[in-house]
C-alpha cells in the first residue's frame, strides 16, 4: 500500500458509465446533419480525447462548415441528454466515501461544464474540490498539463498523489506528471492499452483502491 494525500480519477469509463448517452448524442448529430448513424462500438471507440476529436472521428473531418454545425448540434443536444442513461459504476459511492479525508479533483478530456453536470446529477460532485476538463485544446490528457496545473493549484506533493483512469491516456498522462498511475480495467479503455501503458496499479473494482491506497 502506498500513503496517498490526494486523488485525480478520471470521469468517463472510471466513475460515470456515460457510453450511452455520448453515442445517442452522436447518432443524434449525424442523423440531424444528413448522415448515416454509427455503432456504438465504433463510437465508443472515439471516446476520451475531447469532444471535437469524437465530432472529428465520427464525421471523417475534423474542421469546416460541417464540422462547426456538427459541433453546435452535438454541444446543443448534449446538454440537455448528458445525463439521460449515465450511471455511476458499481462501489463507486462506497470508494467516495471510504476516501473522503482524501483531497480529491477530476480530470477529464470532457468539457468542465458537462463533467460538472453529470457530477451534480448524479450526486457525487461535492467530493472533489475541482475539475479540471478539456476545454483548453493544448491541455488535455495524455500530455501532463491538466495534472500539471492541478498540482501546482494545490501545491500537491508528487509522491502522494495518483491519477485513476480507465485509458491509457490517464497512466500516459500521470507518468509524465510524475505520479503514480492506477489503471482501471472495467471502463471504456480498452484492457490492452491498460496494460501496455504499464501503470502502477491496475485494478478490475474500483473497490481494490483500498487496497492501495492508505
Amino acid at each position: 500500500m502506498r500513503y496517498i494525500e490526494f486523488i485525480i480519477f478520471d470521469l468517463d469509463g472510471t466513475l460515470v458509465d456515460s457510453r450511452k448517452d455520448i453515442v445517442n448524442a452522436v447518432n443524434f448529430t449525424l442523423k440531424n446533419i444528413g448522415l448515416k448513424e454509427k455503432t456504438i462500438e465504433e463510437i465508443s471507440s472515439y471516446i476520451g480525447t475531447g469532444v471535437e476529436d469524437l465530432i472529428g472521428k465520427s464525421l471523417g473531418v475534423k474542421k469546416g462548415n460541417l464540422f462547426n454545425k456538427a459541433l453546435s448540434v452535438f454541444e446543443e443536444y448534449y446538454s440537455n441528454h448528458s445525463t439521460d442513461n449515465s450511471i455511476l459504476y458499481p462501489n463507486v459511492i462506497e470508494v467516495l466515501e471510504y476516501f473522503k479525508n482524501k483531497r480529491k479533483v477530476i480530470a477529464t478530456n470532457r468539457k468542465r461544464k458537462f463533467a460538472l453536470l453529470t457530477l451534480k446529477t448524479l450526486g457525487i460532485n461535492y467530493y472533489f474540490e475541482d475539475i479540471i476538463g478539456g476545454d483548453d485544446l493544448a491541455c488535455m490528457k495524455p500530455s501532463s498539463c491538466p495534472l500539471d496545473r492541478t498540482i501546482n493549484k494545490f501545491r500537491m506533493d508528487k509522491d502522494k498523489a495518483i491519477i485513476v483512469g480507465d485509458m491509457h491516456l490517464d497512466v500516459l498522462a500521470g507518468k509524465e506528471a510524475g505520479i503514480l498511475t492506477c489503471g482501471v480495467t472495467y471502463g471504456i479503455g480498452k484492457r490492452e492499452y491498460i496494460i501496455e501503458s504499464m501503470p502502477d496499479f491496475m485494478i478490475d473494482n474500483l473497490l481494490d483502491l483500498k487496497k492501495i491506497i492508505k
